[in-house]
């Protein structure tokens, strides 16, 4: 073989599996999604279609570049870990799970599968991060909020309803995140010159009878601390507080949609479009131990006027500028 054809020879072997590589179609990537919702929960599809509008922005295509897997689990203890075990036996490149109720299911299963969540109380106290500037396992994501939250829960629930001297935080006492927010709470109890009452929610039927016993006394008004619970009851509670005359403050916009009176706390459909950037990170090869647990960046408050007159309340025009939405 002549020299110069030698070359040539070499030269396109060299070429040719950069060439092949180049023609191949991008792999596929395999995102799983865990949700504590009935499929037609109005809420979870705004801020699944968030989450989805911010990984079409990423560059990440249904059908071309990734495939999802949705599960709406409701929020059935079972359910939720039957989907947790299926999605994890997929072997998806990442999973995206909200909240406390879908996150420990998926630990019992995996260490190993990519999780982000969206939203968590407290990602520490849970066992799900190591720290949150170095998560250190498989999971990382997105605060819901910092403890000292329930100063301002009862500081706008003086402001809104002047006259309340007793007050009910409503509470999981088996979840560490929900004692430590009634413990804050009651720590500023004398500030405000409100008596706290600790309300359970292990069941419909003890956090009815808690909420109606309550109800019989004076001068009385509602926090509703976050976590699952109050998500499972939250039409039974929005409806004992209407039928006890009790202002109730929540930490989602979505008890004030649905009749309660006022919420503060974190943009959550928010949280769901950053946490879509977390998600694009670790398809494109950054691991969850490395990317930090982050907190807020947006809260909002949301007042229902209709609840506040049938409460027999008249909101300061102050309150009324600082709302960021006004409902009924």
């Amino acid at each position: 073989m002549r020299r110069r054809d030698f070359i040539k020879f070499f030269a396109g072997a060299a070429l040719w599996p950069l060439s092949a590589r180049a023609q191949q179609p991008e792999r596929m990537r395999l995102i799983g999604i865990l949700l504590p919702a009935d499929v037609n929960d109005p809420v979870f599809q705004a801020r699944l279609a968030a989450f989805q509008q911010e990984l079409a922005q990423l560059g990440w295509t249904v059908g071309r570049n990734v495939r999802v897997d949705t599960r709406w689990a409701t929020t059935n203890p079972a359910e939720i870990r039957r989907h947790a075990a299926e999605l994890v036996a997929l072997a998806p490149d990442v999973i995206l799970s909200t909240g406390d109720s879908t996150v420990p299911p998926l630990l019992q299963v995996t260490r190993t599968v990519p999780i982000v969540f969206p939203v968590v109380n407290d990602p520490i106290g849970a066992g799900y991060v190591e720290s949150l500037a170095r998560p250190g396992g498989n999971v990382t994501g997105f605060m819901l909020y910092e403890y000292s939250i329930g100063v301002k829960w009862l500081e706008l629930l003086k402001e809104i309803a002047p006259n309340v001297t007793r007050v009910a935080v409503l509470r999981d006492a088996g979840v560490p995140a929900q004692a430590a927010q009634f413990g804050v709470v009651q720590a500023v109890a004398s500030m405000f010159k409100v008596e706290v009452i600790p309300v359970d929610m292990r069941d419909a039927g003890e956090t009815e009878r808690a909420i109606e016993t309550f109800a019989r006394s004076p001068s009385g008004g509602v926090i509703v601390a976050g976590g699952g619970a109050a998500i499972r009851h939250r039409d039974l509670i929005i409806t004992l507080a209407a039928r006890g005359k009790l202002p109730a403050v929540y930490w989602e916009r979505f008890f004030v949609v649905a009749g309660g009176l006022i919420s503060y706390g974190p943009h959550t459909t928010d949280q769901y479009r950053r946490a879509a950037g977390y998600v694009d990170r670790i398809l494109k090869g950054e691991k969850p131990a490395d990317l930090p647990v982050q907190a807020p960046t947006k809260y909002e408050t949301v007042i229902n006027l209709k609840t506040a007159k049938e409460l027999g309340l008249t909101i300061s025009p102050t309150l009324l500028a600082r709302a960021d939405e006004l409902i009924g």
